[in-house]
Order: C-alpha cells, then sequence, then structure tokens
C-alpha cells in the first residue's frame, strides 16, 4: 500500500479497508522521506507487517521505525556499496535509479552490474524496477534475489491487469536458479 506521493497513493481509511478485507498475507506500507512519527502512526492505524523505504531515509531512521523494514537502494552505476553501511533491515530492495523519482519508473536498472552488489547487500533481497511478465526470469536469474516486487510492470493503463499479474505471476514460479550462498 502506498502512503507515498504518486497515483498509486492511497489514504489510510482505504488501508484499514483493505487490511480487514485480507488475511494470511504480509501487508507493507510504501514511504518516502515521511517524518518517523507519520510512519509509525499510519504502520499502527493499518496494522501493517511492513514499512518499506523508498526515500533518503538513514540507518538511524530505520532502527527507529518500531517494525520490520524493506529499505529500498536506488541502482546507478554510480552506486556504492558503501550505501549499505549501517543499515540492518529486515530486507533490502534494489530498485531503478530515475531522477527526481523513488520508484515506480517501470525502468529496469543494469542487472549486470548489480550481480556484483548482491553479493555485498544485506539479505534477504527483493528485486523491484521495471519488472515485467517477459523479463522477471532474466532478472531472478542473474540477481537471484530471494523475492521479486512489481507494480507498473503488471498494470495497462494505470490499472493492475489481471492477465499479466498472471503470466508474472507465471513466470516467477517456472523460473529455476541454482543458489550458492
Amino acid at each position: 500500500m502506498v502512503f507515498a506521493p504518486s497515483k498509486r497513493r492511497i489514504t489510510v481509511e482505504q488501508a484499514q479497508k483493505i487490511s480487514r478485507q485480507v488475511s494470511g498475507i504480509k501487508k507493507v506500507g510504501v514511504f518516502v522521506n515521511a517524518p518517523l512519527s507519520e510512519v509509525q502512526s499510519v504502520a499502527r492505524e493499518c496494522w501493517l507487517d511492513y514499512v518499506q523505504l523508498h526515500g533518503d531515509e538513514s540507518p538511524e531512521y530505520c532502527s527507529q521505525v518500531g517494525y520490520p523494514v524493506i529499505k529500498a537502494f536506488r541502482i546507478s552505476h554510480e552506486f556504492s556499496v558503501t550505501a549499505f553501511a549501517g543499515y540492518q533491515p529486515a530486507w533490502t530492495l534494489f530498485d531503478s535509479f530515475s531522477a527526481g523519482q523513488q520508484g515506480g519508473t517501470g525502468i529496469a536498472f543494469d542487472w549486470q552490474q548489480a550481480q556484483v552488489l548482491v553479493q555485498q547487500a544485506p539479505r534477504p533481497l527483493l528485486a523491484a524496477g521495471g519488472l515485467t511478465p517477459d523479463n522477471v526470469t532474466k532478472a531472478i536469474q542473474m540477481l537471484k534475489p530471494d523475492g521479486v516486487d512489481v507494480s507498473g510492470g503488471v498494470e495497462t493503463n494505470g490499472v493492475k491487469d489481471i492477465a499479466k499479474i498472471e503470466r508474472f505471476i507465471a513466470a516467477v514460479r517456472r523460473t529455476e536458479v541454482q543458489y550458492v550462498r
């Protein structure tokens, strides 16, 4: 559930309604550079299981959230593993970098370059950024993430497309990867 400024943003009331109607799945709230008190309040009021942070939140900020954190790192050619210093998230998320945007760009990052970063990233790892039913297999094979995160890649004209979601899930399920850790 997106609480950051975005075309996908929902209200606390909408999130509460969704949270009441679903069971057996983990509920994640997405935030970008929001005040800590706001993140904590929304997480509590919406019964979130995880807080996904896509901004410039510091390791100290992340440690004070009070909920398991999924910390997003925007991968670009200038990205350095020193960016991971001090972070101990429940999950690390690799997303694509696009100047002025904090995710949701629909653009994939350089997975080949990121293969080196994967070895240094705090685990478990989620891959995101420009994933579609047509490229998620390659992303999984190259990055060997513990999971994937998709939004725009399963939309048609800004609306979730059931056929694309089904194709995406099928592609993920049939992907075989040899994990060496």
